[in-house]
């Protein structure tokens, strides 16, 4: 006989957990993270916002524990996510605001408020540096002239300035590094960024000992320079415990903001030919090398990428925030979408109405924190259309500015664009008549979050290299919007520059704007087969 007594079922196995890399992004107004697949699907993401502090007009600072707190709140909730999805995180990525000074004391405690990437207090510091190392050399050794916002030249006004704290600094780390320290206990930064502080030795890749050496400072206040896609350290057993994530996770040093924006767009020195074009707060235009070449005056940054290579970088302050400072000033209670419809009814040119978006200053190609922005040309005839033309136009014009020195200096045929100001056809056709080049929307904007989840990808095993990964995951950009007429805006801002803020310097820059044949680009353009 056979036995017959019920047979228990097999217990199933548990179900495979998906593995997932994070990106964190440290901004300025926030932070994001994102935890992504291999293939690049979001699968979840949270964010946490911490206040800005101005303690003084042009001063901008940030305490970093109100970071960590920020980071703790996101990271918290992305991991319940993560629990809830059955997805494990493999590796963390790291990106963040440029440019800021976090100083620490030999115990690693922060010394005072972090001061931020658009913090101005520094002239008499940039000053100090052009006196000791000439414009010429700077450049040439670190792709960049001394600005007001780099790292650099706010360790020498805290030695000006607060020369107790200053002596006891011991090390002197960017906002994302700084997270990186506290996540792992190891101080580290990777190249992308370092090339914001201004004392970044570009060829070589590491601290320029000539330059510092100028200015009294030592290569030792400052980490290790290692690659982007390096792990710094693995998470500590106090922080995993608060933020719900596996000790030991390997922590990957990561990129600066526009780096990381960069390889989540697939920008990268295997493809200089395509760059990209931000309308956010700032506008800027991304522009990637094999090699540095930066431009000979510092109009434009050269910065490391994260992927190894170079790029350009031309920044024009306040291009959506021009926007979003009409809006509120002038038609707070009106959308955004009504305005940008009125603008759409105004002639191209805004009749004669031309618009300098310098409302916090100028990076490129002026370099100048002083200069302010100017509507000319104003009659009674016009109205609020033509003021938000006027912005939209004058925003594009800068950008071509921009562009005017960086195109000698790089190979770009085409550009992505991203950024709020993305969504709108009419601005991106603007600025890509100003240019001269095809600007390509793409239906995802990935931002530098995604960067920094992608830069962990080789870490985590999901894929081989950092360019697989970018292979895998690059986005695919939309058909080219159309090229609008800018009428005759471009040569009217050009003059206008010139007799506001006339220098030597930006003599090429007028002359591009002023040739007949490259003012708008558009006969080109619209010959250009879409691809």
């Amino acid at each position: 006989m056979t036995d017959s007594a019920p047979r228990t079922p097999a217990a199933r196995p548990p179900a495979a957990r998906t593995p997932v890399t994070i990106g964190v992004d440290l901004g300025t107004s926030g932070v994001k993270v994102v935890a992504m697949t291999a293939a690049g699907q979001v699968v979840a993401e949270a964010d946490a916002s911490y206040p800005l502090l101005t303690p003084q007009p042009g001063w901008t600072e940030q305490r970093p524990q109100d970071w960590l707190d920020g980071v703790r709140r996101a990271l918290r909730d992305l991991s319940a996510q993560l629990e809830a999805l059955n997805a494990v995180p493999a590796a963390l990525g790291l990106a963040g605001q440029m440019h800021g000074l976090v100083p620490l004391d030999a115990s690693g405690e922060v010394l005072r408020p972090a001061l931020l990437w658009n913090d101005q207090r520094t002239a008499a510091q940039v000053a100090h540096i052009e006196s000791r190392v000439p414009r010429g050399d700077l450049v040439a050794h670190t792709g960049n002239r001394a600005v007001t916002g780099f790292q650099l030249p706010k360790i020498l006004w805290m030695r000006d300035q607060e020369p107790d704290l200053y002596a006891r600094l011991r090390l002197a780390l960017l906002p994302k590094d700084y997270l990186g320290f506290v996540l792992t206990g190891v101080a580290a930064t990777e190249p992308s960024d370092a090339s914001g502080v201004g004392a970044l030795n570009l060829a070589r890749g590491d601290w320029d000992a000539d330059v510092l050496g100028a200015l009294g400072l030592s290569a030792d206040l400052f980490p290790p320079v290692q690659p982007s896609v390096a792990v710094t350290g693995t998470l500590t057993r106090e922080w995993a415990d608060q933020l719900g994530l596996p000790a030991g996770l390997p922590v990957v040093t990561g990129g600066g903001d526009n780096a990381a924006a960069g390889i989540a767009l697939g920008l990268g020195a295997d493809r200089p030919q395509t760059g990209s074009v931000s309308l956010g707060t700032s506008g800027v235009i991304f522009a990637p090398q094999s090699a540095p070449r930066p431009d000979p005056q510092g109009r434009v940054h050269c910065f490391a990428h994260a992927d190894g290579g170079f790029h350009l970088l031309g920044v024009t302050l306040a291009a959506a925030g021009s926007l979003h400072w009409l809006h509120a000033k002038l038609a707070p209670d009106t959308p955004i979408e009504t305005l940008l419809a009125e603008a759409a009814q105004v002639p191209p040119g805004a009749d004669g109405v031309t618009f300098l978006p310098y409302l916090a200053g100028e990076r490129s190609p002026l370099m100048n924190p002083d200069a302010r922005a100017t509507f000319a040309g104003l009659s009674l005839a016009h109205g609020r259309g033509h003021l938000v033309r006027a912005v939209l136009e004058g925003v594009a014009a800068s950008l071509a500015d921009t562009h005017a020195v960086i195109r000698p200096l790089s190979s770009l045929t085409e550009l992505l664009s991203t950024g709020g100001g993305a969504r709108s056809d009419l601005w991106l056709g603007m600025v890509s008549a100003a240019m001269g080049l095809p600007v390509r929307p793409t239906e995802a904007r990935p931002g530098a979050a995604h960067g920094a989840a992608i830069l962990a990808m080789p870490a985590a095993g999901l894929h081989p290299d950092l360019r697989s990964a970018m292979q895998a995951i690059r986005p695919v950009p939309d058909a080219p919007v159309t090229p609008q007429d800018l009428g005759s805006t471009p040569q009217r801002y050009a003059q206008l520059r010139s007799v506001l803020y006339p220098s030597q310097q930006n003599s090429e820059v007028l002359r591009v704007s002023l040739d007949p044949c490259e003012s708008s680009g558009l006969a080109e353009l619209r010959s250009r087969p879409s691809t």
